[in-house]
């Protein structure tokens, strides 16, 4: 089951700022890593955002539980640079057929894969330490946003579970059918594309009927809405949101101190 509520400490003093200050500070600390491609600023990156993640209440373990499909996109990253760069400047370190490694492709593997992780973690964990719905009123509030888009969103978040148990319970009927791949591995990946198929149509369909139902229940009558719930935005949002920028402007600073800042651009 896929939860899609916040699994950290709600009394964590990160964790219970205003969830568009959450959004709005990962934004910032994560685009501004954008700059470079080198490994030393994601690296120093991602090292501040271990070391704050007590604030937000979230154990180490869970982070792993929850990052784990980040840490093999990674690994696919260096997997995939590794065996088709174009650039192989730099010392030979392995040549083994048609696979050559040397320090410059190494070095460009772990700047993009660092860079990902770097990119990425923030807002896992905002999402992990945020309520939806109060990330929609956050949105509605404080962004300004659209009650449309942001109830949208809502609902779709809410479903999520609802697809988790959709997949396992159309593995199971298949199963109960006879319908069982086996150790085939072309079987296995037939199998998977038709789950999927089968998801995503009942995906749509329930899509669709959500959305009629909301629009009965006058979602989109653009009309003034009144909120249940205030999210207020205080001075320590706006300092958490500073603080991921001096934080993310240190990372690069440390970059350029050590001679290793390659920008993107130029």
């Amino acid at each position: 089951m896929i939860v899609t509520g916040p699994v950290g400490t709600a009394t964590a003093p990160l964790a219970r700022r205003n969830p568009v200050a959450k959004l709005a500070a990962a934004l910032v600390f994560s685009f501004t890593l954008v700059a470079t491609i080198d490994p030393v600023a994601p690296a120093v990156a991602i090292a501040i955002e271990l070391a704050v993640l007590p604030l937000f209440g979230v154990r180490y373990a869970t982070l792993a539980r929850r990052a784990w499909p980040l840490l093999l996109s990674a690994l696919g990253v260096v997997f995939t640079m590794v065996l088709f760069a174009a650039d192989r400047t730099g010392t030979l370190l392995l040549d083994a057929g048609p696979v050559t490694v040397t320090t410059g492709v190494l070095a460009s593997a772990s700047g993009l894969a660092l860079r990902l992780v770097a990119v990425a973690l923030p807002g896992v964990l905002v999402f992990a330490t945020t309520d939806p719905t109060d990330l929609a009123d956050a949105l509605i509030q404080n962004a300004k946003a659209p009650p449309r888009f942001a109830l949208g969103a809502l609902a779709a978040f809410r479903m999520l579970p609802l697809l988790a148990a959709e997949w396992q319970l159309l593995g199971m009927a298949r199963r109960a059918r006879g319908v069982d791949a086996g150790r085939n591995p072309v079987a296995r990946l037939r199998l998977f594309a038709a789950t999927a198929f089968a998801l995503l149509v009942g995906a749509i369909r329930r899509g669709t009927r959500l959305a009629t139902a909301m629009d009965a229940r006058g979602f989109d009558a653009g009309t003034p809405r009144t909120v249940a719930r205030r999210q207020r935005f205080t001075v320590a949002d706006t300092a958490l949101i500073l603080g991921a920028a001096v934080l993310a402007g240190a990372a690069l600073t440390v970059s350029i101190l050590l001679g290793t800042f390659q920008p993107l651009l130029g």
